[in-house]
């Protein structure tokens, strides 16, 4: 099992590995660019190099997160172009810093036909796939259904990538507030969203999991990270997530909030002695 959280990259990409590594984890992730434009980020190859030898050399595990204002599903087109363009970008500096692949999310469709919106997210996500030639997967993440009822459904997840072209350059990450808030995982262990995911195919794509516990119960919609344990998810179905055998070489990432230290050691540390 792999334990990591999200870092800074101040100072650069390895030194972004250097800090998840100075933590104790064994996997992190970080923004590859502004997290907050959609703007192409001309990069320093050699350093983003110097990146991934590092994490070859501790064993560190990464992916990258695209930015805020990503949106594959839009009803403006202008906004879905622009946001092709980014991935990209961003599919091209998590290659060079040795990344599994890029998080983006299911996707916000606002417009009058919620069918456009699932084939808006297809056609973004094609366009991306076919001019994507490396390693790095697009990793498309579950939403929490606070914006959109889009995204929270294994089914969801599964006939999305299925429906694209390159689907072999797409795969998944799963967040367990978003798992929690939307209602599909009440957080009890041996969850049935668990089994479907396995028979969709979901778990043979999925590269990471955000381990974040929920400040609101199950089913409220609501996307709000808890420090890990102290949220309404409870330790049980945490335990047996972490414990689960389809996940065992998957990396488990916090987003969450520090301690009371400013620190997550706390919380690494608790996610090894839940996962045994």
């Amino acid at each position: 099992m792999r334990a990591g959280l999200h870092v800074s990259t101040r100072g650069g990409y390895r030194e972004a590995a250097r800090r998840a590594a100075a933590c104790g984890a064994q996997a992190y992730q970080y923004f590859p660019k502004n997290p907050r434009s959609l703007s192409v980020k001309p990069f320093d190859r050699a350093e983003a190099e110097r990146c991934a030898e590092f994490c070859s050399e501790h064993g560190l595990a990464s992916i990258a997160h695209s930015p805020y204002p990503t949106n594959i599903a839009s009803e403006d087109a202008d906004h879905r172009a622009r946001t092709v363009l980014s991935l990209l970008n961003d599919l091209e500096i998590a290659e060079a810093c040795g990344s599994l692949g890029v998080v983006v999310h299911f996707g916000v469709y606002k417009g009058p036909d919620p069918l456009e919106g699932y084939r808006n997210a297809v056609v973004t996500l094609s366009a991306i796939t076919q001019q994507w030639s490396g390693r790095a997967k697009l990793l498309i993440e579950n939403q929490a259904g606070d914006h959109t009822f889009m995204g929270t459904t294994m089914e969801e997840l599964a006939q999305i990538r299925g429906l694209c072209a390159g689907a072999d350059k797409i795969g998944f990450c799963l967040d367990t507030c978003h798992l929690f808030a939307s209602g599909v995982w009440d957080g009890s262990p041996d969850a049935p969203w668990m089994d479907k995911a396995a028979e969709l195919g979901v778990i043979d794509h999925l590269a990471a999991v955000h381990l974040n516990d929920s400040v609101f119960p199950s089913g409220e919609k609501r996307d709000r990270h808890a420090i890990l344990g102290e949220g309404f998810i409870g330790k049980p179905g945490l335990a047996w997530l972490l414990r689960h055998p389809l996940l065992a070489a998957v990396p488990f990432i916090l987003e969450t909030p520090s301690g009371n230290d400013g620190s997550h050691k706390g919380q690494l540390d608790l996610i090894r002695q839940l996962g045994g």
